[in-house]
């Protein structure tokens, strides 16, 4: 099972988060958990067809962990993002909670 996190970071505090993740976050969420890759936007305009997207438009920030179940992911979410360590980190997060304009987690398989 995969967990395909997308985020909308505030634009203009982009680059602040992409150098907190660089420097802060990803040794930590390297080393506790599966972490298939973790990936940020170019400057390059996403290219969308059909509907019309919100005034959002598409995340900027995505990253992929492996897990072997849904019970185990729940049970280590409850833990990781906790710990006084990711606190510390995550204090330092540019504009706090409030710069992720939208989060979304969803879950996937792999078919072929």
């Amino acid at each position: 099972m995969f967990e395909i996190r997308n985020y909308y970071f505030r634009p203009d505090l982009f680059d602040a988060y992409v150098a907190w993740a660089k420097e802060k976050a990803l040794a930590y969420l390297k080393r506790e958990l599966d972490l298939v890759g973790f990936w940020v936007n170019l400057p390059e305009p996403a290219q969308i067809r059909g509907q019309a997207m919100d005034n959002l438009g598409s995340a900027n920030i995505t990253w992929i962990i492996r897990w072997p179940d849904m019970a185990t992911r729940n049970a280590a979410m409850d833990t990781i993002f906790t710990t006084p360590e990711w606190q510390e980190i995550f204090k330092d997060v540019p504009g706090g909670i409030d710069s992720y304009l939208r989060m979304e987690a969803k879950f996937t398989e792999q078919i072929g």
